[in-house]
């Protein structure tokens, strides 16, 4: 009986160390180097636990000194390919369709590579570095540029990069722009988005909404060029996209089951709504609507409500005259009923 429990308590200190430092001095050790192997990523946990102390010791809203002399937060992954069942999943939960890599002269969904870069995103939320709390981001704005087909990243290994661009003190609190980046094997950038997130104080008393016409944007047309598409956000579209969008980040964790008994979050959903919009717009202006070379650029107001219903409107618009003229392309998301903007966005071609 004795040998029994010295034979137990040994091999339970056995899985103790081997635990402590697969996810714990491995993963501190890879994140000492800005630039890290795909095959050796920190563990999830390491991260989750960061993630939480610096969410604990962190007040949100507060732009906090520098504690180094580096003048930016940059990761980079290394040696990355494509996870195809991870693309099947996005594209089955965006409103793409399960067999949507398949297609013929289809490229990848536009906002896939964001999901690649989750990770790495969790990284420079929770690095020592970053001078916010990582709680209560809120995303208020994204700007994706696709400089080549996405699926130039099926043709080998390839580079993510997520680096801090800048902080802006603003009255809700303070915004901050952070850079995910796409690089093939051949170097070449094929596509980049710019992350613009509010850490909000919570003193700050909101104040009464600036009207659509008042801010300079262009007001909806009322012709036969408008399309107008519904869908519906399920009740279980929070668990969906944790699972499809592979989205473990605590932020989303924690909020989960909030969303899942119907209350509103400002920053969930943003990039299945983004997706949605775009997947719509591609099965009903063609694929050439979002064709490389093309950008994107949504700003995201109030917040989806789960479950309910959304209403997409498009349509094209020219900008400029002559040989420098743009075609581009205005969404708006909204609710159904209330018809409160969710989001609005234009899809600019050169």
């Amino acid at each position: 009986m004795g040998n029994a429990q010295s034979c137990f308590i040994a091999s339970l200190s056995v899985c103790s160390a081997y635990l402590v430092y697969t996810h714990i001095y491995r993963s501190h050790v890879l994140l000492r180097t800005n630039v890290i192997d795909s095959e050796r990523l920190p563990s999830f946990g390491y991260l989750f636990f960061r993630y939480l102390i610096r969410a604990l010791v962190r007040r949100p809203g507060h732009l906090y000194a520098r504690q180094t002399e580096e003048c930016e937060v940059s990761y980079t992954v290394r040696n990355c390919r494509l996870d195809t069942r991870l693309l099947r999943r996005f594209c089955s939960t965006a409103g793409y369709g399960w067999d949507f890599p398949d297609s013929e002269y289809r490229d990848i969904p536009l906002c896939f590579p964001e999901l690649l870069c989750h990770r790495l995103l969790l990284i420079v939320l929770s690095a020592g570095s970053f001078r916010l709390s990582p709680a209560g981001l809120v995303r208020l704005q994204q700007s994706v540029r696709k400089l080549q087909p996405v699926d130039e990243l099926r043709r080998g290994v390839f580079t993510l990069q997520a680096r801090v661009l800048q902080y802006r003190p603003v009255d809700a609190g303070v915004e901050v722009d952070i850079q995910l980046s796409a690089t093939s094997c051949s170097n070449c950038l094929v596509w980049e988005s710019v992350l613009t997130l509010l850490s909000k104080n919570r003193f700050h008393k909101a104040t009464r909404p600036v009207p659509e016409n008042e801010k300079g944007q262009p007001a909806r047309p009322v012709s036969e060029d408008v399309k107008t598409v519904e869908i519906r956000v399920p009740w279980t579209a929070g668990l969906r996209c944790v699972w499809s969008f592979s989205d473990y980040s605590p932020h989303r964790l924690l909020s989960l089951p909030a969303r899942l008994f119907g209350c509103r979050s400002q920053g969930s959903l943003s990039l299945w709504a983004l997706s949605v919009c775009l997947a719509e717009i591609e099965k009903h202006k063609g694929a050439q609507a979002v064709r490389a070379p093309v950008s994107v650029t949504a700003h995201f107001k109030e917040p989806l409500s789960v479950p309910g219903r959304e209403r997409i409107t498009f349509w094209e618009t020219t900008e400029g005259e002559g040989p420098s003229s743009a075609q581009g392309l205005n969404f708006h998301m909204e609710q159904h009923s209330t018809r409160a903007a969710h989001m609005v966005g234009v899809i600019c071609r050169a």
